[in-house]
């Protein structure tokens, strides 16, 4: 019998390439998509991407989606409540496996690894320690298409935004910067491939600029902050697709 397991969706390409790969393994039955939406404005989480493009997606891979609920900048504590209860509901529905698209943050999945042991799931990572640049290749020469909604600007510009990715992508890219965006450089929304039934139909809205507060004291860290002190000194930019 397949394992059962939950497959963190961030509509973006790792996600996209790390579903693929274990739907080509045929070692787990994905129950559904989990994806965190910011709770006031109905976007993903870091993304900026409407929940109404979200739920194409799911539509077109043909997996059933399983939306958390996060309030706007969200501590730590009540980005873990939440989790907590969404993951105790979806396991005793006998869901045991978690599926990430992470790459090489060691820190990450040590943090992924502990919260879920406690709950009693194993985490499981298909694109695990593979390089970064043949990550990106494959993923291209599969047929994946996404585009690129959000970058820090603490790395790249504005005119990086808004972008598919392809070889002059790439080739544009500063060379300080990951070529998946594995350390928060930039985020995408991918909307075709092999995982999809039909490509997901959108189009560039406004370019917009935000910037986040940085939290009032030591103890508040949100669940939204970047690695480094300096983390709130820089903004994002974003591209709102409709």
């Amino acid at each position: 019998m397949k394992k059962i397991a939950l497959f963190n969706w961030s509509s973006g390409k790792d996600s996209a390439l790390a579903l693929y790969k274990i739907q080509q393994a045929n070692e787990f039955e994905i129950s559904c998509l989990l994806t965190s939406v910011n709770e006031q404005f109905q976007r993903i989480s870091m993304h900026g991407v409407r929940v109404e493009l979200l739920q194409q997606q799911a539509e077109s891979i043909g997996l059933p989606l399983e939306i958390m609920q996060i309030p706007e900048m969200p501590t730590m504590e009540v980005y873990e409540e939440v989790m907590s209860k969404t993951l105790v509901k979806l396991k005793n529905q006998g869901v045991k496996y978690s599926i990430f698209g992470d790459i090489f943050l060691e820190d990450l999945r040590k943090y992924r690894e502990d919260k879920l042991v406690d709950i009693g799931f194993e985490a499981v990572f298909p694109l695990w320690k593979i390089p970064t640049k043949d990550i990106i290749h494959e993923f291209i020469s599969l047929g994946f298409k996404t585009i690129v909604v959000c970058v820090n600007e603490r790395f790249l510009d504005k005119s990086f935004v808004s972008r598919v990715i392809d070889q002059d992508f790439i080739n544009d890219l500063p060379d300080n910067v990951d070529v998946c965006g594995e350390n928060g450089e930039f985020h995408t929304f991918t909307f075709d491939g092999p995982i999809f039934s039909k490509p997901i139909k959108f189009e560039i809205g406004e370019i917009v600029h935000r910037k986040y507060e940085k939290p009032k004291t030591e103890s508040s860290n949100t669940a939204c902050d970047s690695n480094g002190d300096d983390a709130f000194d820089y903004g994002f930019w974003y591209c709102d697709l409709i």
